[in-house]
């Protein structure tokens, strides 16, 4: 039997082409995209304007990509709300529906754990399993779209892997997301966040996307910096700089370096002066984190040390900004919902399937 291919990672002309050889109309394709990426309906029986024997042969040759809702976590405190997405072959991510003054903003995963092993967070230590699909990401989106009732003017790939690790679906993914045959989405509305993997870096600069990169720093020291992210032992602050002003040069677009203030790590008024001389000159603005809580990492950010580093950063000319902690009631910080999960469903195997 023929594996089904995945309708919602098709590119438009895609499906064109595959429905052309059908012997149907092109502008069939276009009808099937709308009502999968416009209006979200996410069952072929209920494309009310295309043929019953079409519906019919899209089932048999499609499969549509779901996610389910294996948890819902809402905030009593800012109503933040993060949902445990359970995915066809079992495997789990996290999503994140943020709401803000303009609108909301929605945070999702782009793989099944993580490879890069950032030591402050949580995402890495259940393990990374695989790539997610470009419908996987999208239908973070989607399924939360329709759960909420509401429509996201944000979307952010800050969730539980590495987006350019898994480069060509996070492309394929934001060309979904964009296209004016559907969703819509500008890609100013767009931010992609990566630990610094350099040639990835420039391929994207390439392209030549009005997104905003987010590039986690976290320490301006390369000893400070390849202890708490590997990444930094094979693509160094000096490579990684190098890198961020290629694409500045090459998009126009300002970058974010994120920042999280670890107490004891690296959030002295040394620290504070070293990240102000890296970033000199630099067409970029700096978002300080309070670190968040993990339970197998002792990471802590000190009372008031986040303002106090914020308060340098100004002193010295940098723009920097403090993150809005969102959902702190409900471990809002990716990867810690997944890694219950992946414990609890692993119990579960070993005791047979009993309900742990």
């Amino acid at each position: 039997m023929l594996e089904k291919i995945d309708i919602l990672s098709l590119s438009l002309t895609e499906l064109e082409d595959i429905i052309v050889s059908l012997g149907e109309k092109k502008f069939r394709a276009k009808q099937i995209f709308q009502w999968l990426h416009l209006k979200k309906v996410f069952n072929f029986d209920e494309m009310t304007d295309i043929s019953v024997q079409l519906r019919s042969r899209l089932k048999e040759k499609f499969c549509i990509n779901r996610l389910f809702v294996q948890k819902r976590l809402e905030s009593s405190i800012d109503n933040t709300v993060k949902y445990l997405y359970r995915l066809s072959d079992g495997c789990f991510v996290e999503t994140v529906l943020m709401e803000y003054s303009y609108g909301y903003s929605i945070c999702v995963s782009t793989q099944v754990g993580c490879k890069m092993g950032c030591r402050f967070c949580a995402s890495a230590i259940a393990g990374f399993v695989r790539d997610l699909e470009p419908s996987e990401i999208l239908m973070q989106i989607y399924e939360t779209e329709k759960s909420s009732g509401i429509r996201v003017s944000g979307v952010v790939l800050m969730g539980i892997g590495e987006p350019l690790d898994n480069f060509d679906s996070v492309m394929r993914f934001l060309e979904l997301l964009s296209d004016k045959n559907g969703n819509n989405l500008s890609l100013r509305h767009v931010s992609l966040s990566t630990c610094g993997l350099v040639p990835m870096i420039y391929r994207l600069a390439e392209k030549k996307l009005q997104l905003t990169l987010s590039v986690s720093l976290h320490s301006a020291d390369n000893d400070k910096r390849s202890e708490i992210m590997p990444v930094n032992r094979t693509y160094n602050i000096t490579s990684l700089i190098e890198a961020c002003r290629s694409y500045i040069e090459k998009t126009g677009r300002r970058i974010t370096f994120e920042y999280a203030v670890i107490d004891g790590v690296n959030s002295s008024e040394k620290d504070a002066d070293r990240l102000s001389d890296l970033l000199r000159g630099i067409n970029c603005h700096v978002n300080l984190i309070p670190v968040n809580r993990v339970r197998e990492r002792s990471y802590r950010t000190a009372k008031n040390g986040v303002s106090a580093f914020a308060a340098r950063l100004s002193e010295r000319g940098i723009n920097a900004t403090v993150r809005r902690t969102l959902g702190s009631d409900i471990e809002a910080a990716c990867g810690q919902l997944r890694r219950d999960a992946a414990e609890k469903y692993s119990e579960n195997d070993m005791n047979g399937g009993a309900d742990t």
